[in-house]
């Protein structure tokens, strides 16, 4: 990740942009997925269903519940599409087979362009949660 944001620095002119969007760090939950997503990569083809069925129920089951409770069942999973622009099952199978996975916490995407003579113009943050930030730099 370090040297993909390194290589595209030498695209960027002087007022140019670079905008990226970059897992959050979060500690022992990046960790965690990390070890699902090499493990994924590294099982034989039929163990994989049953990964992506734990996966599924980890990431699902509160939503689920949460639907049933306002009464609204599979509301979230039948309107996924729409707001993600693709279907929740494979979104989690693409999910779970994202490896490699890399993550960093803001002030150190921050502090690399910073170093590299772009400043910060805009972030967006997930705060403490899973998601990517976005960040948009510009380059005096």
């Amino acid at each position: 990740m370090w040297r993909a944001m390194e290589n595209i620095l030498y695209l960027v002119k002087e007022e140019g942009f670079v905008i990226v969007s970059v897992y959050n760090n979060q500690g022992l939950g990046s960790k965690c997925w990390k070890v699902v997503k090499k493990t994924y990569n590294s099982i034989p083809f039929i163990l994989k269903p049953f990964l992506i069925f734990i996966v599924f129920l980890r990431l699902w089951t509160p939503t689920m519940i949460k639907d049933f409770i306002k009464m609204k069942p599979f509301k979230t999973w039948k309107h996924y599409y729409k707001q993600r622009g693709m279907s929740p099952w494979y979104d989690i199978i693409d999910w779970v087979g994202g490896y490699p996975f890399e993550v960093a916490k803001p002030e150190e995407i921050i502090d690399f362009f910073n170093k590299k003579g772009l400043n910060l113009e805009k972030i967006k943050t997930c705060g403490r949660g899973h998601g990517c930030n976005e960040f948009v730099f510009k380059k005096n």
